[in-house]
Parts: structure tokens; sequence; C-alpha cells
């Protein structure tokens, strides 16, 4: 079985009844975690009550994808102590939030650190990071195994690298945070669904899951606007939803 779980949809901050980024991946019996923001670890438990997962990866240090990373130390020491640690990959930056929020448990003793920035092995997944323009480092990442490659933006603004993030992928998890395009000269840290959609069609991608919305957002528009610049399947990520791969 292959399937993704939206833990959280929403960027900035959780409207009622949601929850800020967070994914949970699973493919033959592995279990990965993408981003942990504010909320999400309660709908992770739902899944994983004493938060047994095989990784952890944060794309950056911004709290609506990593505070929720907190939680799940304290799940992990109280509830399975004597538990490995979960592989944890991350830029140096996430390690420097979490100590900031709760230095006991310190974060080494619960997570096995790893510089999101190098290739690696996941489990059944080879890892590859791609920086991305946002306001602090931030670094899409490509999961690739036999039959399956998902791809995720993390935060970004558009960028050339989002075509080979996410080429050829089954699932291209990408941010579509802005309602509108900026005006040209502004910083550029996210996108809108609208571009979003435009690397997902350059790059071949088979479908495409939208998320990192705006509080307040209309999604239906979003997704309006994806169909008209991407041919594959266009999905609205909300809490709850499984995304069957």
């Amino acid at each position: 079985m292959s399937e993704l779980i939206v833990l959280g949809s929403c960027g900035a901050w959780p409207e009622p009844g949601r929850a800020c980024a967070g994914f949970l991946l699973t493919h033959e019996d592995f279990r990965v975690v993408l981003d942990l923001g504010y909320g999400t670890v309660g709908a992770l438990l739902d899944h994983c009550p004493r938060g047994e997962v095989d990784a952890v990866i944060v794309t950056h240090r911004h709290p609506d994808h990593c505070v929720d990373l907190s939680a799940l130390a304290r799940v992990r020491h109280y509830e399975a102590p004597d538990s490995p640690r979960i592989p944890l990959y991350c830029e140096p930056g996430v390690l420097d939030v979490l100590r900031a929020l709760e230095p006991r448990p310190d974060p080494a003793t619960v997570f096995e650190v790893h510089d999101l920035g190098r290739p690696a092995r996941v489990g059944p997944f080879s890892l590859t990071s791609f920086p991305l323009p946002h306001h602090v480092p931030d670094y899409g990442v490509r999961l690739a195994a036999p039959g399956l490659t998902v791809a995720y933006t993390g935060d970004c603004g558009p960028t050339e690298a989002l075509r080979e993030l996410a080429r050829d992928s089954d699932l291209f998890i990408a941010d579509a945070t802005l309602r509108e395009e900026p005006a040209p000269g502004n910083p550029r840290g996210v996108m809108t669904a609208t571009e979003a959609a435009t690397w997902a069609a350059a790059a071949g991608a088979r479908r495409l899951l939208l998320t990192h919305f705006w509080p307040g957002s209309d999604r239906a528009i979003s997704a309006a606007q994806a169909s008209t610049a991407f041919g594959g399947e266009v999905i609205v990520a909300a809490e709850g939803i499984v995304v069957a791969l």
C-alpha cells in the first residue's frame, strides 16, 4: 500500500478545524513525515499513536512547517523512551527552533539528525533535495522509489529548479499560498496555484496536490486556476484526505 495522508494544509497559521503543513507518506510499510507545522501532530497520532514513524523530513525552519516536531519529541520521550531515534532530515536552523522551544528532551536524544542538503537513502526512497527561493533556507524534496516518485516544494517562489524537482513525478505537492500574483519586484518566497500548475506541467508531473493555502483563501478558485495551466489531476489538500499512490 502506498498513500499520502494530509495532516495539515494551511500556510502561516491554521484556520479553525485545520492545521499547517504536514503529510504522512507510506510506501512498503515505511512511514515518512513531510513537515510538522502548527496543529499537525494530533492528526499524526491518529495514525501513529506513539509517534512510531520511520523518518521525518522538514523543509525549513518556519514554525508552520516545524513547530510540532517539539510535540513529537515529547511523545517519543515519554511514550516510547526505549525506541530508537527517528531519522530527521532538516537544515540546521530547525534544531535551533526546537531547542529554543524546549531544550528537554534535547532533540538530538529523540532524533537522529541528518543534513537535508545531502542526498540520502530514506527507507525505500532515494532522497534528493533542491534549494528553493524562500525567506529562510528551504529545500524541496524528491523521494524516488521503484514505481513511485513524490516531490514536495515546502514553500518557494517560482524557479527553474522546480522542473527538475518534480520531473515525471507521480505526485507533485506544491505551495499555492498566494491568491493572486504580487506586483513585480516584490520578494517571491511563495507561489500562486497557477504558478504551481505551470511548473507541474513543465515537469511532466502526473498529479498535482495544491497546499499551503493562506488562511481565508477560496480553495475552489485556486483549483480552477491550476486546472487552466495543468492538464493532469489537480487535488486540493484538506485535512484527513488520503491520496492513493
